[in-house]
């Protein structure tokens, strides 16, 4: 099962437990997302093709992380003395992992949630813990 998904003005071809690198997106690690324009959406049932959106059909994903691609180099001269210019530009971008293709108007599941990392404890309780047994 694939689907056709619109997002920062771009389309992608997504299936389940797929990487997609898209524009950035606002939310932390972990976070759940969910993409609502998908365009088409292939299965065991056929194919549904949207005018423009397919009714009902959501993608739902997680983010893995946050980063910035690699720097290009945007170099302009022209027949002039002294006439150039030299810039760079590295674009931000999130990572995400498709976990669900929805159609039929169905809510993603808890999954992406039962699967999220234990939080961390707080460096200072593992700072004091020590310390306090020093005093005891």
């Amino acid at each position: 099962m694939f689907a056709v998904i619109k997002t920062g003005g771009k389309q992608y071809r997504v299936a389940e437990s797929d990487l997609i690198e898209v524009a950035k997106l606002e939310g932390a690690d972990g976070d759940a997302v969910s993409f609502g324009e998908v365009l088409m959406v292939s299965g065991d049932a056929g194919v549904s093709l949207g005018g423009p959106l397919v009714a009902g059909a959501q993608v739902a994903g997680e983010i893995v992380n946050h980063g910035r691609t690699r720097r290009i180099i945007v170099f302009k001269k022209r027949r002039r003395q002294n006439s150039k210019r030299s810039r760079g530009h590295r674009q931000d971008f999130t990572l995400v992992r498709i976990t669900e293709i929805l159609t039929d108007g169905k809510q993603p599941s808890k999954k992406a949630d039962a699967e999220k990392k234990p939080a961390r404890k707080p460096r200072a309780a593992k700072a004091a813990a020590p310390a306090a047994e020093a005093q005891a």
